[in-house]
């Protein structure tokens, strides 16, 4: 007897799949946020048109910006579950272009509050802290869904954050100044940028 498989791309335990965005799998979250210009200008450094520009360029061109980061996205994909880390970002100026319309859609995020590792000392303290731990007696699913909407605000703030200092100029300045050693290789270099 011979024993085959055929996948044709259509499991999707442990890796990214197509599947996912049609029929969703865990949770489904949309975050957004609307930053008033002088928040964009005095708190992320930047202005709304370079964080839209930037945001549509790495969109039009992911493996590009994926090769400018030096591996952010494959340290990223360690650290996040691969099946829940599909993740589109929208960024838009809103308010007669004063002002800056985020979102992040998170169409498959697998998320637990209950069994697993849930009942790790650190894991169980985390969701104690979010008030997420165990079960929701009055509604089924609910902490689950607190949960996924956590790990949505979280994608948000780091995308913003990891946007507005590549629009800044930041991003490179901040690696070469704190790149784990002793000595800072920005110290000449980056005061002429």
């Amino acid at each position: 007897m011979d024993v085959i498989g055929i996948s044709g791309n259509y499991c999707s335990d442990k890796k990214a799949a197509a599947v996912n965005w049609i029929e969703g799998r865990g949770k489904s979250v949309v975050c957004e946020a609307i930053l008033k210009d002088q928040v964009v200008k005095n708190v992320l450094k930047t202005t709304v048109a370079s964080l839209v520009e930037l945001n549509m360029l790495k969109n039009l061109n992911g493996s590009a910006m994926a090769g400018a980061l030096g591996g952010f996205n494959a340290h990223a994909s360690n650290i996040v579950n691969i099946e829940s880390s599909h993740c589109v970002t929208m960024m838009d100026a809103v308010n007669e272009g004063k002002d800056l319309h985020v979102s992040v859609t998170m169409p498959s995020i697998e998320v637990g509050t209950v069994g697993g590792g849930t009942q790790l000392a650190s894991q169980s303290a985390c969701l104690n802290l979010l008030g997420v731990k165990g079960a929701n007696k009055e509604s089924a699913s609910s902490n689950a869904r607190q949960l996924a909407k956590v790990v949505a605000a979280v994608v948000l703030a780091g995308e913003l954050s990891l946007m507005s200092a590549i629009a800044a100029g930041q991003l490179v300045k901040s690696h070469m100044k704190y790149n784990g050693s002793n000595k800072d290789v920005c110290a000449k270099s980056c005061q002429s940028q």
